[in-house]
């Protein structure tokens, strides 16, 4: 049985937290599980309920705050595109997929419904956030095509998702355009902008 710990003022609910992370970082969503997080964390099994009353509302938290972060960093990267529309909304792909390649455990989990309640409301407010504020962004390009923000910004993103995805899985490797000699994921949004002329 682990060692029982004290702890003050919130500090549980931040090493459950922190313990959770490290176990999804690990071992992906499989891996955090209530017991497994209160082991780790050195504190009883039934520990946990006081600030997670079960397995979904742990891993629900944890996505809410990775979109925290997918946004933070979107915002400090929109503080440095400059005025460009085009480049603005890339922004919004290229955090994706990087956050996806730097954390894959964590990114999976964002779309889990099997395992986080997207009805949740403090999770559906930063989702709608960071969608939202995609679509401005695709409403300020100047584009003859006549095809609505949310279907632009829904067909962007369905790709890096896509081929995060595929990435993740093994299916695809990061290979370069022969033609360009981009980076492949370079040359997919290069190719999707285009379209928007």
């Amino acid at each position: 049985m682990a060692d029982t710990k004290t702890f003050h003022h919130g500090d549980l609910k931040r090493v459950l937290f922190s313990a959770a992370m490290k176990l999804l970082d690990q071992h992906g969503a499989g891996g955090v599980t209530i017991r497994a997080v209160a082991r780790a964390a050195g504190v009883s099994h039934g520990a946990p309920v006081n600030h997670y009353k079960d397995r979904r509302a742990l891993l629900t938290a944890i996505a809410r705050h990775q979109f925290e972060l997918i946004r933070t960093r979107i915002d400090r990267a929109l503080e440095k595109a400059g005025n460009d529309p085009k480049i603005r909304a890339r922004v919004f792909a290229e955090i994706l997929m990087d956050f996806g390649f730097e954390f894959p455990h964590r990114y999976q989990l964002l779309w889990r419904s099997d395992l986080i309640d997207h009805e949740d409301p403090h999770l559906l407010t930063i989702m709608d956030a960071v969608y939202d504020q995609l679509c401005e962004e695709i409403a300020a390009i100047p584009s003859r095509v006549k095809i609505d923000k949310d279907t632009i910004a829904v067909s962007l993103w369905s790709m890096v998702h896509g081929y995060v995805d595929m990435r993740l899985s093994g299916m695809f490797v990061p290979l370069n355009d022969e033609l360009s000699g981009q980076p492949r994921r370079e040359a997919m949004l290069d190719l999707f902008f285009s379209t928007l002329n």
